[in-house]
């Protein structure tokens, strides 16, 4: 069974930085897709950045480009996302996600099928 666990979130001042990790098991993140999401309450859920199994990155929120970076660790199963200059806007309930595709990773959320529990990150001074 695929499963994605997310840790990392919190509250952090604007400015500041976070690492999100995604930690997957019972399959190997390098296979697939991986993307991550974020999503407010009362607004659809929004894809920011993908990796694909054959490592092409694509940003799909252009307000995080140059602040935020996805990184896979092959040996530990998990993919970073590395959250630079964080704004208040950037706050959010994070998700990672496993699509199955290896050449490619979709921003749209309706193309993954397993989902991490998410993990909350507030930007506030």
């Amino acid at each position: 069974q695929k499963h994605l666990v997310e840790s990392g979130g919190g509250l952090v001042q604007p400015g500041g930085s976070l690492r999100l990790s995604c930690a997957a098991s019972g399959f190997r993140l390098d296979y697939y897709g991986i993307g991550w999401f974020r999503q407010v309450p009362g607004k659809e859920r929004e894809g920011v950045l993908c990796i694909s199994g054959s490592d092409g990155i694509t940003y799909y929120a252009d307000s995080v480009k140059a602040r935020f970076t996805i990184a896979r660790d092959t040996a530990k199963n998990t993919v970073y996302l590395q959250m630079n200059n964080l704004k208040p806007e950037d706050t959010a309930v994070y998700y990672c996600a496993a699509e199955d595709s290896y050449y490619t990773c979709s921003g749209d959320p309706d193309d993954y099928a397993w989902w991490g529990q998410g993990t909350r990150v507030t930007v506030s001074s």
